[in-house]
C-alpha cells in the first residue's frame, strides 16, 4: 500500500502526540503530588497549572486535527470534552451536537475546520457544529471577521496561489482530507458569517 501525502501527515502528527503526551501528563501528574502535599496554589504554580492543562487539551485536539483517521466513531462526550477543555478560557464559544459519535476521520476534518474558522474569527464568536444526513456544517458568527481571499479561495475549490504558513497548514490540509474521502467541501462567506460544508 502506497500512502497518500495526507497519509504521511498524518502519521507525523500522530508521532508528534505520542512522543509529547507522556511528558505533558508527567507534569501534570507531578504538579497534582506536589499540592496533595501540601503545596499552596501560589499564583506560579497556578500558572503552570493552567499551561500544562492547555497544552494537554491542545495535543488531544491536534492528535484529531492532524493525526491518523479511521471510521472508529470517538464517543460525544469525548469530543465534547476535548472542544470544552480546549475552548474554556478562549475567546471563542464552541457548540456539539448532543449525542453526535462521528467517526475519527470525519472528525479529523471537523476540527481542521474549526482551525480555519479561528483563523477567520480573530476576534472571537459563537462557532457551531451540525451533523446532517451525509456530512457536516460548520458555521462562525462574529462582529468581525478578518478574511484572507486567497485562503479562504483554496476552500472553496480555487488553486493555491501563495505557499502557506505554519499557521495557514489547515488551509491546505482540509481540501486535500475532503477530496481524498470522496467528499466535497464548500465555504460560505458573507459579512458576519463563515460556514463550512462537508457532503458525502
Amino acid at each position: 500500500m502506497v500512502e497518500t501525502d495526507t497519509d504521511l501527515a498524518a502519521l507525523i502528527g500522530s508521532r508528534i502526540y505520542h512522543d509529547l503526551i507522556s511528558p505533558v501528563g508527567a507534569i501534570n501528574n507531578g504538579l497534582e503530588l506536589l499540592l496533595m502535599s501540601g503545596m499552596n496554589m501560589s499564583p506560579e504554580v497556578a500558572l503552570i497549572d493552567e499551561s500544562v492543562r492547555n497544552a494537554s487539551a491542545r495535543l488531544r485536539f491536534f492528535r484529531v486535527a492532524f493525526g491518523a483517521g479511521d471510521a472508529q466513531p470517538v464517543p460525544a462526550q469525548e469530543t465534547s470534552g476535548i472542544l470544552r477543555d480546549l475552548y474554556a478560557q478562549s475567546k471563542w464559544q464552541v457548540s456539539w451536537p448532543d449525542g453526535v459519535a462521528a467517526p475519527r476521520n470525519a472528525l479529523r476534518m471537523v476540527f481542521l475546520g474549526l482551525l480555519c474558522l479561528e483563523t477567520g474569527m480573530p476576534y472571537g464568536g459563537q462557532i457551531t457544529i451540525d451533523h446532517r444526513d451525509g456530512g457536516w456544517d460548520i458555521t462562525g458568527t462574529a462582529d468581525r471577521l478578518s478574511i484572507y481571499a486567497a485562503l479562504w479561495g483554496v476552500l472553496a475549490g480555487q488553486s493555491r496561489a501563495e505557499r502557506l504558513t505554519a499557521s495557514q497548514v489547515q488551509f491546505g490540509l482540509l481540501p486535500a482530507i475532503v477530496k481524498d474521502s470522496g467528499q466535497q467541501l464548500t465555504s460560505i462567506v458573507t459579512e458576519t458569517t463563515i460556514t463550512l460544508g462537508i457532503t458525502a
